[in-house]
């Protein structure tokens, strides 16, 4: 595969420290007023920090065990807190929902339907001191807030913080099912026992709790193990991402990127498998899966695929979707998925949308404030210290651009699973340079092709 060090961006999955000086949008300004309303902004992934105690030889982010100085300070980062949470309220003054706090005895929250999600990443979010004061701030403005760790610094006090201050989720990255396979791929030893402590840790103070795991070649083999130590950690989600190969990973990417093909066989074994296990299975940074889900409810008329595409519809309009899922015969030595228990409509945590989400539902902010479509696609559509956030999320260009998936280009501007795919846009980027172009790990031939 041809990559591209223009992709240098992702770490526990959050955001952007290109190498050199990051490229604005190249194509048009923005202009002044959107030419359709935006989509309203769900989810905000903000690189608290660049620093983190693990050396991940897939990190996006190039992180480094030091903190950089010019990440935004707590002030800087309360305004920004603030600027987001007043996009999510509605703009005529009706009141939200009330839902009761865990940030101080008996208080309340007020969260809005339209809450953002704010998903604390890095580097490794524990690195800043005042994480917790970010978050409880973030939480009493009525935000969801979650936080992406890689777990090691997660011990039984610092759990314990984590849950009074109101964070909804912690996801813990295990990238094998085996010590020795995660270790090698975080770079340090004894990583794996540290994100399994920190996540027992987690679920003894009664949080919520998910796995993410990034998929290459080095841990291909291992899925159905760690779909069973998912289940044996209780874990509320396991979330598998596909490697983008960007920041560290453009230089593991001819070792470690599996085939198209593979791809495509781990779509439809994610299919299987979902509703074989009673957690939350997701797909990330998948986009084709919605094709394949589609796909296999048209082949199969299958009720529980049918349903999925409805919680995606749903989603994508902004009303609540019915997490409950139909009961499913018993597949080898895992229970039968009955009840959703996991991210219900009430749970902020759980999201089933479409395809990729970079700049229309979803951005990301990096630790010196820049705004981009996600953590993996390096185009800047400005920054929050010198510019209102929603205003860049209204009005640039960038964004967009990604709106409109008529814009798409190659094979993905032809395909009928454009609105539902979009394919994934940072790895197009650093195949050929365009955004818009072509999924480079798209085995699918559109029928209009």
């Amino acid at each position: 595969m041809k990559t591209s060090r223009r992709s240098e961006t992702e770490k526990d999955r959050g955001a952007v420290i290109p190498n050199t000086p990051t490229p604005h949008h190249p194509i048009t300004p923005s202009p002044p007023h959107p030419t359709t309303p935006p989509p309203p902004l769900r989810i905000v992934f903000w690189e608290t920090t660049s620093g983190c105690n693990l050396k991940c030889i897939h990190c996006r982010a190039v992180a480094t065990k030091d903190r950089s100085a010019d990440e935004l300070t707590t002030a800087e980062a309360r305004k920004f807190v603030d600027e987001l949470a007043a996009m999510g309220k509605p703009a005529n003054g009706r009141t939200g929902e009330w839902a009761n706090g865990r940030v101080g005895a008996g208080s309340q929250i007020r969260r809005f339907a339209g809450s953002p999600i704010l998903i604390l990443s890095g580097g490794e979010p524990l690195y800043r001191p005042d994480i917790f004061e970010i978050a409880t701030h973030a939480v009493q403005t009525g935000l969801n807030v979650a936080l992406a760790s890689n777990g090691t610094l997660i011990t039984p006090d610092v759990a314990a913080r984590i849950q009074q201050c109101g964070i909804r989720r912690v996801s813990i990255s295990l990238d094998g099912a085996k010590r020795e396979t995660h270790d090698s791929f975080r770079g340090i030893q004894g990583a794996f026992d540290g994100a399994l402590a920190g996540f027992q840790n987690l679920k003894r103070v009664g949080m919520s709790v998910q796995v993410n795991t990034t998929i290459a070649r080095h841990n291909l083999d291992e899925l159905p193990a760690l779909l069973d130590l998912a289940a044996s950690l209780k874990a509320d989600a396991l979330h598998l991402f596909l490697l983008v190969p960007v920041g560290c990973g453009v230089d593991i990417a001819d070792e470690q990127m599996i085939t198209p093909e593979q791809y495509e066989r781990v779509l439809n074994w994610a299919y299987d498998t979902s509703k074989q296990v009673s957690f939350d299975l997701k797909m990330t940074c998948a986009p084709h899966y919605f094709r394949v889900l589609r796909q296999r409810a048209k082949q199969e008329k299958s009720e529980w695929a049918n349903q999925r595409i409805s919680e995606s519809a749903n989603r994508r309009t902004g009303e609540s979707a019915n997490e409950r899922i139909d009961e499913t015969p018993r597949t080898e030595n895992r229970e039968p998925r009955t009840e959703h228990r996991h991210p219900s409509p009430d749970h902020a945590m759980a999201s089933r949308t479409k395809g990729c989400l970079a700049g229309q539902t979803v951005c990301f902010v990096s630790h010196k404030g820049d705004v981009y479509p996600c953590g993996y696609l390096p185009l800047s559509a400005g920054n929050i210290r010198t510019q209102p956030l929603r205003e860049i999320w209204e009005r640039a260009a960038v964004f967009q651009d990604l709106r409109d998936a008529d814009k798409l280009r190659g094979k993905c501007g032809h395909c009928e699973y454009r609105k539902v795919c979009g394919g994934c846009r940072a790895r197009a980027y650093g195949e050929c340079g365009d955004f818009l172009g072509a999924e480079p790990y798209c085995i699918y031939q559109p029928s209009a092709v």
